[in-house]
């Protein structure tokens, strides 16, 4: 089949025919200097690249080039560090993103619409459809996985943590959340079913214009009124608006898009990090009162300080968000493989239900909810989910999936 849509031909199960073609995965190097590398399908940035077959037949990058796109690449893959570092200045010194958060939510709103724009660019509208029609069930699988575990957990979560009700509209919100683009390279990494990972992505992403906003509604109406229309207008401005312009820039315009695509990618993810970082400082204030209070009361014992911590406001955040990625990634691989899903679909599948795109649930959280409560477990997850989802991916690079060389479909016996 055509991978046109993916990045770079990025490999479908053809390619996977054999383990030993597993450790060769060009995470850092050119396989081929008429194209970009396949690792541009870099975090919260390009999970498509379809400009390929516009370019494949033009002059090879001169070395210089090649040299610089790989730096840009290298820098953007660098997103869990950048998200981290940024979390601590913003613990120590809030007002760094001051510029940022007092221009918000309307700063938020075009961080991540001009991310999306970063993604659109990368997509032909023509090649995602075929691709959807080549293997539907296990897409179709995929998203439904996505839009029933997480926001079944999220709920779930944050009623056995006993949240408050702003975090637990928070939680909710976040596992509602489209799958994060964040998650294909991990797949990547993970020797998972790429083709699947990016489709299953587009597809949760249009769909959050309705099951977002539906979905906080019925779970999450409960604590707070829930504007389901405006929550699916913002969604469409930001999201689904932003990509299909790119689309539509990247047909019309495609030596343009060349130009700019090898800076996307870290444009995309400085963009993101300053987004998630810049909504943690507005809330550090308040999270800081509960470290204090902490160290205060238990002088004597460093362990129940610890203990004071992590049963406060900002331990409770950050296990709640914890254990939604957690059960993500182990729920979706075994729904996966009592589904009949080869171990490529599997892994692919665990990946998509566990990452989240938090950068919209900081948006709408931002930009619907009074209290910047909500927008934390979102920010918090930008971290930690990233830091899941390497780690996961670097442990499942370093295992052969089992069945390398044949994945069928569950129930159809088709290749993937």
């Amino acid at each position: 089949m055509s991978l046109s849509l993916c990045l770079n031909s990025l490999p479908s199960s053809s390619s996977f025919s054999s383990p030993q073609s597993h450790p060769t995965i060009p995470l850092l190097k050119h396989r081929n200097p008429t194209i970009f590398p396949s690792r541009k399908l870099l975090i919260n940035s390009h999970p498509i690249r379809s400009v390929q077959e516009q370019f494949n037949h033009q002059e090879p990058l001169s070395p210089t080039t090649r040299k610089w796109e790989n730096i840009l690449s290298d820098a953007a893959s660098l997103y869990p560090l950048y998200v981290t570092a940024g979390g601590v200045v913003a613990c120590v010194k809030p007002s760094v993103f001051g510029w940022f958060v007092g221009r918000g939510p309307a700063s938020y709103s075009l961080s991540l619409g001009l991310i999306m724009l970063s993604m659109g660019i990368t997509l032909k509208l023509r090649d995602f459809f075929n691709l959807f029609l080549e293997r539907p069930f296990s897409i179709l699988f995929g998203c439904i996985a996505q839009y029933t575990i997480m926001p079944t957990f999220g709920l779930i979560i944050s009623k056995a943590l006993r949240l408050s009700p702003s975090l637990s509209v928070g939680l909710i919100l976040l596992a509602c959340c489209p799958t994060g683009t964040a998650s294909n390279v991990v797949t990547l990494i993970a020797q998972g079913d790429v083709p699947l990972s990016i489709v299953v992505t587009i597809c949760t992403t249009f769909g959050a214009v309705i099951l977002t906003p539906l979905l906080t509604k019925i779970l999450a109406g409960a604590h707070v009124p829930v504007n389901v229309a405006g929550l699916s207008i913002s969604t469409l401005q930001v999201v689904v608006g932003p990509i299909l312009l790119g689309s539509y820039m990247q047909t019309m315009f495609p030596q343009v898009v060349k130009s700019i695509t090898p800076f996307s990618p870290l444009f995309a993810v400085l963009t993101s990090s300053l987004l998630a970082c810049s909504v943690f400082s507005e809330n550090v204030v308040r999270l800081k009162s509960s470290i204090v209070s902490a160290s205060l009361a238990y002088d004597a014992s460093p362990f129940l300080r610890i203990q004071s911590l992590l049963s406060g406001e900002l331990g409770r955040v950050m296990l709640s968000v914890l254990l939604l990625h957690f059960a993500g990634f182990f729920i979706g691989y075994i729904a996966a493989s009592i589904a009949g899903f080869g171990e490529r679909q599997r892994r692919a599948i665990s990946v998509e239900v566990g990452m989240q795109n938090s950068s919209l649930g900081v948006v709408l959280a931002t930009s619907h909810f009074p209290s910047p409560m909500v927008a934390l477990p979102a920010a918090m997850s930008a971290v930690i989910m990233n830091i899941m989802g390497s780690s996961l991916g670097f442990f499942w690079r370093n295992i052969d999936p089992s069945e390398s060389n044949n994945n069928p479909e569950a129930g159809g016996g088709k290749q993937c």
